[in-house]
């Protein structure tokens, strides 16, 4: 599985960093993380244990859509479906449309945290 690259950085510099980059004052270097969070308490928001159980069930049993997944981890669709959508907005899952339904997929299984003071 993919090991997601993810950074931390006070919103202040990220704005800072992505004006660089659009001015073309900076290239980020190979390896650097995508995927960008302003706390630890934002990451730990997105990552939290309720959402780790949520990627290992559906790592361990590959659910064929929601309601299998609503049925397997005990939680309502709705907010279900809220916590996937944020998740695949960070690129940690995968919500592939077939036909009706929608099948999650686990993208990053493995985190490396980058913090920069």
């Amino acid at each position: 599985m993919k090991i997601l690259k993810i950074g931390i950085l006070p919103r202040e510099q990220f704005q800072k960093r992505v004006m660089q980059i659009a001015a073309g004052q900076y290239k980020p270097k190979l390896g650097e993380p995508k995927v960008w969070f302003s706390s630890i308490r934002s990451l730990s928001e997105v990552l939290s244990d309720n959402n780790v159980r949520l990627l290992k069930l559906i790592e361990q049993h590959k659910p064929q859509n929601m309601k299998e997944l609503a049925k397997l981890s005990g939680r309502q669709p709705s907010n279900l479906s809220r916590t996937l959508k944020t998740l695949a907005r960070y690129g940690i899952v995968q919500l592939r449309k077939q036909g009706t339904m929608i099948i999650p997929h686990t993208v990053a299984t493995q985190f490396r945290i980058e913090y920069a003071l």
